[in-house]
């Protein structure tokens, strides 16, 4: 049976950002197909809006079982989001072959091959929508850790953009979230700052939000997102 709510797939789900966007989109009337490692874990088991799926971003197969379960279930497929992602805090000079394979297929390999199984159903949708949760640093590169983690960055953001070309002529509209530090695990142990001044995940999940339910007349290609106040951006 298909669903008559709008039906959206969130990478990375089980905690941080892909939380806080599987929490507001439920809130707000989508049902939900969560991927996540391990989904016996999620506190969204038993919801009757929620599909929880497992997803890792290095088996390819398990990206194919999880758009399949989730048309399955739900019957349709109206947003798509990239949310899934790691941190390798190295420097060009400093990574190995390992580190950068690892951080590419993660970060871009499986953005790009999730978007290639979805399309088909995106593009049959009345609005399809693609929404990436990058960086900002896919937009500068901050410092030398980061330089191998914005090199992913940059190719993501890239992938974004591609996917919006691709979309064109069908209203499939594909949006980049460019945030700097979050308050997430990950955003604490990075930014070296109270974590009370970070942006909030319920913030960008808001703008996730926003977008996804944006008209096809006010397509939007990059949002930069930071806590404060950035020269460039």
């Amino acid at each position: 049976m298909t669903s008559s709510k709008r039906v959206a797939m969130v990478s990375g789900a089980s905690r941080g950002i892909g939380a806080a966007i599987a929490e507001k989109l439920l809130s707000a009337g989508w049902n939900v197909s969560l991927g996540m490692r391990t989904p016996a874990s999620s506190s969204y088991s038993g919801h009757p809006d929620a599909l929880l799926c497992h997803f890792d971003a290095l088996d390819p197969e398990s990206e194919r079982k999880w758009v399949d379960a989730t048309v399955a279930r739900f019957g349709r497929l109206d947003g798509l989001v990239h949310n899934a992602g790691i941190m390798i805090p190295k420097s060009v000079l400093e990574a190995g072959q390992e580190d950068f394979d690892l951080i590419f297929d993660v970060n871009v390999k499986s953005p790009m091959r999730l978007s290639q199984l979805a399309w088909p159903h995106l593009a049959g949708a009345q609005a399809g929508r693609i929404v990436t949760v990058a960086s900002l640093s896919g937009k500068r590169v901050k410092s030398a850790n980061s330089g191998l983690y914005a090199m992913s960055k940059f190719a993501l953001v890239a992938l974004g953009h591609a996917l919006r070309q691709c979309g064109k002529d069908n209203d499939v509209r594909s949006t980049i979230i460019c945030p700097s530090f979050v308050a997430t695990d990950m955003g604490n142990s990075l930014a070296g700052r109270d974590s009370s001044e970070l942006t909030r995940p319920e913030d960008v999940a808001k703008i996730v939000h926003m977008v996804l339910e944006l008209p096809s007349t006010a397509s939007i290609s990059e949002i930069p997102v930071h806590f404060s106040v950035e020269d460039c951006y």
